[in-house]
């Protein structure tokens, strides 16, 4: 049976309200964290926890923003997000603490622990890795590449998977180049899925912004979706 838990911990003062989901008759699973996009902590990535927790993994759908708070507009959501975006080490600090309140949670198997991130999300996941966490691989859905303004190079401990649409307005093909440069000096396993006629937000269904090129695509979501699977089989075994 699977059982749902809403999780609190803090970064500094900010009260964050995680989301998680595991099977009760298993001692030890592995953990995956999930990242949310510009949006919040809402529907969608409690829903992949569950989905995870199906597969035989905890799933944690963690909270960026502190107390679950959602954007309902794009306004909103901009409010949101700016704040760390501008602020990479806070940024940083809020996913570590998401991490290092899963590690200590009794069902967590804390030396098999992955995460992944949608948009805003991937760009989170990624920056827990370049920060040297035990993470031991981390998936970026339609995420954001650049590396902090004077960031460190420190080696990668985990494994990196990158799922990209190639018409991505946000991230550019040249960002890629630059990502994979990054990776090798960091001398991280590292991969790259790029998808053609795909546009940002590929995976998140309902995405329909021509003005932002925001657009959910269908296959794009399913081939991504496979290949997220067996790279945590992979990572997670």
């Amino acid at each position: 049976m699977i059982v749902t838990e809403q999780i609190e911990y803090y970064e500094g003062d900010v009260l964050c309200r995680g989301f998680l989901a595991y099977q009760n008759n298993v001692s030890k699973q592995p953990g995956v964290m999930i990242a949310h996009d510009w949006g919040g902590r809402g529907n969608f990535v409690c829903d992949k926890a569950l989905e995870f927790a199906e597969m035989g993994y905890a799933g944690f759908a963690i909270d960026m923003y502190g107390q679950a708070q959602l954007g309902h507009d794009k306004v909103e959501k901009r409010a949101l997000l700016t704040p760390l975006m501008e602020n990479r080490s806070m940024l940083l600090a809020r996913i570590a603490a998401a991490y290092n309140k899963l590690c200590y949670v009794p069902q967590i198997d804390k030396d098999k622990i992955a995460a992944i991130g949608y948009c805003f999300g991937g760009l989170c996941v990624l920056d827990l890795a370049r920060s040297g966490a035990d993470v031991k691989g981390v998936v970026s859905f339609h995420g954001r590449l650049t590396a902090p303004e004077g960031a460190v190079n420190n080696l990668v401990k985990g494994k990196i998977l990158v799922l990209h649409g190639y018409d991505d307005p946000i991230v550019r093909p040249e960002q890629i180049e630059q990502f994979a440069i990054e990776m090798n000096a960091r001398e991280a396993d590292w991969q790259v899925h790029m998808y053609g006629l795909t546009q940002h937000s590929f995976a998140i269904p309902g995405a329909n912004d021509d003005e932002m090129g925001l657009h959910y695509d269908p296959k794009a979501d399913r081939r991504s979706w496979e290949s997220t699977v067996t790279f945590l089989q992979e990572v997670l075994s």
